[in-house]
């Protein structure tokens, strides 16, 4: 008997989609290259569950590219606190105003002009294209790569240029002509549900028929795995210094590198005295009890923090002269906070630091 071949990719997975895919998440509601956008900045290296209090939350703040444009910096990263990798939220505002001053305000549905915009690859730009611009245009994302390398048993690390090339292909092999904007939504369900990375549920896949990986049940042996390295780790103090009035000293650290833009304690490599930085910065000197360490872990190395709580003698005065730094007292200011930070400071707030210090 004369065994039928099977569908086209494309035709299968909208099948499937059609019954079984997401169609009721927030940025599915009232679609706009805005709010795709914003959605598909948020999901990178994030999952679905996070991101949408944080999606919701940010779109009433910012319902439009304007609104984001024009809102200071500040309460751009209040707003992405805790969703980590923080150069996003900074390109996200860095792109809202290049759209505002060279777009005339305008989100751009031009594949080109889409990633000529801060934090926009190739293929963030055509999610936002076939999704909210009705165009066609192949995706890549970390989901779509697993999908296409099982697939077709495309060996090696996605984040070598010759294996990305093949994925690529791959992508735009399988992008229909129409109902593009299906399809793409398609291709990352099936990515982030049954194709996942541990445990793939094969045998309800739809394009389990002609699956490499699954014929020869080497499912997890794609995609290729990174080359392994040592993670360094590094060491640091951060100081909470609390002024006799309340509050806890924040300073603002520079526009670029890690936390950039954010508001963050003091902090002071391990072999500085705290009493020596006291002395520069605030001509002033307190009691400093050391509180239980923590570690915070970046995706290129750990950070083991020592947070060492100083209580004021008495109030500063040459705090009040520097625009970079102020005392948080937990109010109702928008501050972006590195995740470690926020937790720190919400055990202060709780006044539980010093009788119940952080564990890791």
């Amino acid at each position: 008997m004369t065994r039928t071949a099977p569908q086209h990719f494309s035709t299968r997975l909208l099948d499937w989609f059609d019954r079984h895919g997401r169609k009721n998440l927030p940025w599915q509601k009232d679609i706009s290259p805005y709010r795709v956008w914003v959605s598909e900045i948020m999901l990178q290296q994030t999952q679905v569950s996070t991101v949408i209090p944080y999606f919701e939350r940010f779109m009433a703040r910012f319902p439009d590219v304007l609104s984001l444009a024009d809102a200071p910096q500040d309460e751009v990263l209040a707003l992405w606190t805790g969703l980590g990798y923080y150069a996003r939220a900074r390109n996200l505002h860095r792109a809202a105003q290049q759209v505002r001053d060279e777009h005339n305000g305008d989100f751009p549905c031009d594949l080109e002009a889409l990633q000529q915009l801060p934090g926009i690859g190739r293929s963030t730009a055509g999610a936002i294209f076939s999704i909210a611009c009705g165009g066609r245009a192949p995706i890549l994302d970390g989901n779509v790569k697993r999908v296409l390398a099982r697939h077709a048993a495309i060996d090696g690390w996605p984040g070598q240029k010759a294996v990305e090339n093949q994925l690529w292909a791959l992508s735009e092999q399988h992008t229909p002509e129409q109902r593009v904007a299906d399809y793409t939504q398609a291709i990352m369900d099936l990515g982030a549900s049954l194709c996942s990375r541990s445990r793939p549920q094969c045998s309800e896949c739809p394009v389990s028929e002609d699956c490499q990986a699954y014929a020869t049940g080497e499912q997890t042996r794609y995609p290729g795995k990174k080359p392994k390295k040592t993670i360094p780790v590094k060491q640091c103090q951060m100081l909470l210094i609390e002024h006799p009035d309340g509050g806890i000293l924040l300073e603002k650290r520079p526009p670029s590198g890690i936390w950039g833009g954010l508001w963050s304690l003091p902090e002071l490599a391990t072999d500085t005295d705290p009493g020596d930085f006291l002395q520069q910065r605030l001509n002033e000197s307190g009691d400093s009890t050391a509180l239980t360490p923590l570690r915070h872990t970046f995706s290129h190395y750990h950070l083991d923090i020592q947070p060492i709580h100083i209580q004021l003698h008495r109030a500063p005065t040459l705090i009040m002269e520097d625009q970079q730094a102020l005392w948080y007292n937990g109010g109702p200011q928008q501050l972006g906070l590195a995740a470690p930070v926020k937790k720190l400071l919400d055990s202060w707030i709780q006044r539980d630091l010093l009788t119940n210090p952080m564990a890791d």
